[in-house]
């Protein structure tokens, strides 16, 4: 898996040029569902990773004094608060050309005479 604390992004939205985003596909819309699957991906990335840490902390009965969080959860929580949002990291890594993707040929049509 990635370490996305390690990506050097924005951790704010900001305004971008249109142009900016038509060159790679010819189109805007194209790029941008390319950029929406690649952070769907890093978001269920971060998720699972996310899950397999907090697993360790998984208990199978309930006492009032286990349901208070440790200060281990507390720590992972502000770790991922704090990474940049998967919307802005697909975004970079569309901007520095580190997504690849194709585009398939359309099917041939074929015409009945």
């Amino acid at each position: 898996m990635m370490d996305y604390k390690k990506v050097k992004t924005d951790t704010v939205s900001v305004t971008r040029n249109i142009e900016d985003y038509t060159g790679g596909t010819g189109n805007l819309y194209e790029t941008l569902a390319i950029i929406s699957k690649r952070a769907n991906q890093i978001s269920a990335e971060m998720k699972e990773e996310l899950n397999q840490k907090l697993s360790e902390f998984a208990t199978t009965t309930d006492n009032l004094e286990e349901i208070f969080e440790n200060r281990e959860q507390i720590e992972i929580a502000k770790y991922y608060e704090h990474l940049p949002k998967p919307t802005l990291i697909a975004i970079h890594e569309y901007n520095h050309e580190e997504i690849y993707f194709r585009k398939p040929e359309p099917e041939q049509k074929e015409e009945i005479i």
